[in-house]
């Protein structure tokens, strides 16, 4: 489930790749993004809304395979 404000989506293939997990867990400020000990990347969701839009991992990952949605606009 979801933050109550926010929610990430991120593209499988970045998720199964683990130099992208690693990265993606290494820059966001609010740790809203873990490994697993498989490598993959795993969401921690109790920290969804500490989002603070900084776009961090929009820009350390592939273009357009991870996505900031803002629940409270239409």
């Amino acid at each position: 489930m979801p933050g109550m404000f926010i929610d990430v989506v991120v593209a499988p293939e970045v998720a199964k790749d683990a130099a992208c997990a690693k990265k993606l867990t290494e820059v966001c400020p609010v740790n809203i993004f873990k490994q697993a000990s498989d490598g993959t990347l795993e969401l921690v969701e109790d920290n969804l809304d500490e989002c603070t839009l900084c776009d961090l991992c929009v820009q350390a990952a592939p273009a357009g395979t991870v996505r900031i949605v803002k629940l409270y606009e239409a």
